[in-house]
């Protein structure tokens, strides 16, 4: 009589072992067009040797000029590429650009640095009202295998109404992803009212900061930060460690204090 061996394992009963976590490092920060609190320097070449030393994976940027004519003419050290090519150097080999403002002068809008490959990038006209161009930078993240990462770079508005129909607008964004897929939102939300966590958590985002202490941090001013202006926002991911960088060089870098956070997918 012959052995009975074994069933051949199958998909249903070996299923493939779950992708291995990632861990990845963010940074979000307003630039200020490279000028000190005020205005009173030009600091862009500091602010790229903070920014590396920050050692992130990801950096969501506002208010970073793509060019600008007559800057070049006052600032000796004024570079030769966009602030963002610039600030991304030889450390980040990826970068996307949404233009926001465009005047006369130049255009600046906000930005995304990655070291990993951006497969596509679009920038959405969030403006309300004539005197203030605002955009949400929709950059897809290539992350390895068939990974992907949505990350979404925000500057909202100053004033309550307009932030309340860009939130609406960002909400529609996020409602045209796949539902499983991995989303931060990051940047400037001027939030000083506190109104988006509840709009996004409709959504299925939570902040990180508001997870970790409670509520977003405290970003502004950043030498002696009060408003809660700045956040991180993930969906289908964890946020860990969230720090709020407002110590030198930080603290004279921008009028906003930078905001970190380890994301793990």
């Amino acid at each position: 009589m012959s052995p009975v061996l074994p069933e051949a394992p199958t998909a249903a009963s070996n299923p493939a072992p779950a992708p291995s976590e990632m861990r990845l490092r963010v940074l979000t920060l307003n630039t200020h067009k490279g000028f000190s609190f005020f205005n009173r320097r030009f600091i862009l070449p500091e602010l790229r040797e903070a920014v590396r030393a920050a050692a992130a994976d990801i950096v969501f940027l506002q208010e970073v000029h793509g060019t600008h004519v007559g800057h070049p003419q006052r600032y000796r050290d004024w570079p030769s590429m966009p602030q963002y090519e610039f600030l991304a150097d030889s450390i980040w080999p990826e970068f996307s650009y949404g233009r926001n403002a465009v005047y006369p002068e130049g255009d600046h809008g906000n930005a995304l640095l990655s070291k990993f490959p951006i497969s596509t990038h679009r920038n959405l006209d969030i403006s309300v009202g004539d005197h203030e161009e605002r955009g949400l930078l929709h950059s897809v993240l290539q992350l390895g295998g068939q990974r992907e990462l949505h990350a979404i770079c925000v500057h909202l508005g100053l004033y309550e109404s307009q932030r309340q129909e860009q939130l609406g607008l960002l909400g529609r964004l996020l409602q045209e992803l796949p539902a499983d897929a991995p989303v931060i939102v990051a940047g400037d939300f001027n939030d000083w009212r506190q109104r988006a966590d509840a709009v996004l958590a409709e959504h299925g985002l939570h902040e990180a900061f508001a997870q970790a202490f409670g509520a977003p941090a405290r970003s502004f001013p950043a030498r002696w930060p009060l408003l809660r202006l700045d956040r991180i926002y993930v969906r289908n991911a964890t946020t860990h460690v969230p720090q709020v960088l407002n110590r030198r060089p930080w603290s004279h870098l921008s009028d906003h204090a930078p905001l970190a956070v380890e994301v793990r997918l």
